[in-house]
């Protein structure tokens, strides 16, 4: 698991097939540091994203990842943790995807 997602994710279920791992996370309703003394409310979730992790086993693992979104109640805006969990231009964990670069 990419370091520091339990704090910021619960593990809801996990699905084991024969060609790998999907674990479901959901994001816990912390209200992230950015938009701390601001008033606002949960308001329900993005479409769940599915990343690629590390293999687990030598199997496939994936993470579906659904995060929260928020209601800034003074602007009316909608707001979200800022995250840095995927590489750019890809589907992958930072770090899955730095590992696979210093292969090559």
């Amino acid at each position: 698991m990419p370091e520091g997602m339990l704090q910021y994710f619960d593990v809801v279920s996990v699905d084991t097939s024969n060609d790998g791992y999907t674990i479901y996370l959901v994001e816990k309703p912390l209200i992230p540091g950015e938009f701390k003394g601001r008033h606002l409310e949960s308001h329900g979730f993005y479409e769940p994203v599915i990343v690629r992790d590390f293999p687990l086993r030598g199997k496939a693992c994936l993470l579906q990842v659904k995060r929260r979104r928020w209601l800034d109640k003074d602007s009316s805006k909608t707001v979200s943790r800022d995250w840095q969990l995927l590489a750019n231009g890809t589907r992958l964990t930072k770090e899955f995807a730095d590992f696979l670069k210093a292969l090559h």
